[in-house]
């Protein structure tokens, strides 16, 4: 298989919008097809036209709205009915009205699924197959086929399935895919039955996984080995059931793992921006732990992998993160010492003595505080506050002080409950009372404090809470026991949390809202933010 001739193929706004939940506007759709474009695919399937009127004004507004650089729009429907001439089937006519320059039919290749879901019989449907690509092929579209339900046709009549697949080549078919519909195989099957099929009928072929057994990716890729040419996935996996294979894993293998030239490498480096721009668009959470994309995917915790990490980061990582976009994280905790709070003030800009006695009484104070209920994996800017106080070698004192805060949730007949918040501060000595109304306790505390310091300190205006999480301590029971609050922002293109701890689950709150706004204010004297003395950057 020659290097320029493997085909990356998304499937996001076809066959990954049949997850459940997952409901796209055009708008999004446009959105999402630009940035896969960004990302260097080869073929993007844009939908269904005629069969789904979504997907036909997609491709009506992309026609004049998407501009690709790298792909190709690709529409998706099925071949002609039994006992229609190809030039009078609606759906046909759809395809080529989307204005494609490539089209993906999909295809039976499963007798059963001919003679039961189609109704027809197996010779009539090859005839469907071979005039609808020979059409679509005269009408100056390149052509792939789905072979639907592959492996399992393969194994119920191994030589109908051969067939479909000789059918469609004949008739002009780039290559034809085949697909693991039910998602049921294993590596070593699929890679067996795509060497069997190439060898036995000489065509190019494709592969279309899904995840049932867990194996897309490894199916892919085991196919891919065996001589498939052609690769179909979707952004982080997504389907229907247990999803497809994810085009972000498979690409990361190829190109990295496999040294296909399947994506430039300076194209994988913006992988990371994609799949999160993506998940953005979509509302579904991508997977922490995904391979290569993932939050997770070079986060240590641990203590010895921090001190491995240390000396050399390759040593306990598959590749350099920056190759697709991401990042190196260290996690603090008290499983992690010295060494991880080393890692972390690093990676914050912190220039810190490995051994210190500042570090010794950082990762110390974390052990204390997580005995106590604290954690800090997901508040990176409650350790950075930590940390900035044993750098200092004390407290470092906002710009305001807090005399009182008081929160009151009423409500009167059959009006709605009305929760409000005041809080009463210093600055500069000078008394300041503000009020927030919202629709919880912390929603108002969150007003009141925007209200009463926005004026003063305007990059807080910026600080926007986007997630809110609350648990009870393991081991503690009722009303009265202890909660940990975990609350994460948006403060401009940066996403970070906080934490606080008390048996009074709104002070825990107040605790993790005020390190959130002790964190903005310290922007101007972080590292690397030039050398503004504390005290002045945050009297203004």
């Amino acid at each position: 298989m020659a290097e320029e001739s493997l085909q990356l193929y998304d499937t996001t706004l076809r066959d990954g919008s049949q997850q459940e939940g997952m409901v796209l506007t055009v708008d999004e759709k446009l959105a999402v097809a630009r940035h896969l474009d960004v990302l260097g695919v080869g073929f993007i399937e844009g939908g269904w036209p005629g069969a789904v009127p979504r997907d036909t004004e997609f491709f009506h507004r992309a026609q004049t709205e998407l501009h690709l650089k790298n792909a190709q729009l690709v529409a998706f429907g099925a071949t002609r009915r039994a006992g229609v001439p190809v030039s009078l089937d609606p759906q046909v006519r759809a395809l080529l009205s989307a204005g494609t320059p490539a089209i993906t039919l999909v295809g039976k290749s499963h007798t059963g699924h001919v003679q039961r879901a189609l109704r027809t019989t197996l010779a009539e449907n090859l005839a469907m197959i071979g005039s609808t690509v020979r059409h679509l092929v005269h009408a100056g579209r390149r052509v792939f086929l789905d072979a639907e339900h592959y492996f399992d046709g393969y194994h119920l009549n191994r030589d109908y399935a051969f067939a479909v697949v000789r059918t469609a080549a004949e008739a002009g078919a780039e290559a034809v895919v085949l697909c693991d519909t039910n998602g049921g195989c294993l590596p070593d099957e699929v890679a067996e039955i795509v060497a069997e099929t190439i060898a036995m009928t000489g065509v190019a072929v494709g592969i279309h996984c899904h995840d049932d057994t867990g194996c897309a990716v490894a199916n892919t890729m085991a196919a891919v080995d065996a001589g498939a040419m052609h690769i179909q996935g979707t952004a982080h996996g997504y389907g229907e059931r247990c999803g497809n294979a994810n085009l972000f894993t498979v690409i990361g293998n190829l190109v990295l793992k496999k040294q296909h030239k399947a994506v430039d490498p300076e194209l994988l480096a913006g992988m990371t921006a994609t799949s999160n721009a993506i998940t953005e668009l979509t509302g579904i959470p991508s997977r922490p732990s995904a391979p290569y994309v993932g939050a997770s995917a070079f986060t240590h915790k641990a203590g010895l992998h921090a001190s491995a990490l240390r000396i050399d980061p390759d040593l306990y990582q598959h590749i350099d993160p920056a190759g697709v976009g991401n990042a190196m994280r260290t996690l603090v905790s008290d499983m992690g010492g010295r060494s991880s709070v080393e890692l972390k003030a690093r990676e914050l800009g912190y220039d810190v003595a490995a051994g210190s006695d500042e570090v010794a009484r950082a990762a110390a104070r974390i052990k204390e505080m997580e005995s106590d209920g604290y954690s800090f994996e997901s508040a990176d800017a409650s350790f950075e506050l930590l940390l900035r106080e044993e750098l200092a070698g004390g407290p470092v004192e906002p710009p305001f002080q807090v005399d009182s805060w008081q929160v009151s949730v009423a409500r009167e007949g059959d009006h709605e409950v009305r929760t409000e918040a005041a809080v009463r501060l210093r600055i500069d000595g000078v008394p300041l009372a503000a009020t927030g109304y919202g629709n919880g306790p912390v929603n108002a505390l969150d007003r009141a404090l925007h209200q009463a310091l926005d004026p003063f300190f305007p990059q807080l205006a910026r600080l926007e809470l986007v997630d809110y999480r609350v648990r009870v301590l393991t081991g503690e029971t009722g009303s009265g026991a202890r909660a940990r609050v975990l609350i994460s922002y948006r403060d401009g293109e940066r996403r970070w949390g906080t934490v606080g701890v008390d048996q009074n689950t709104v002070t825990a709150s107040w605790r993790a809202l005020l390190d959130a706004v002790h964190y903005v204010l310290l922007d101007d004297v972080r590292p690397g933010g030039g050398a503004v003395p504390l005290a002045a950057a945050w009297a203004g």
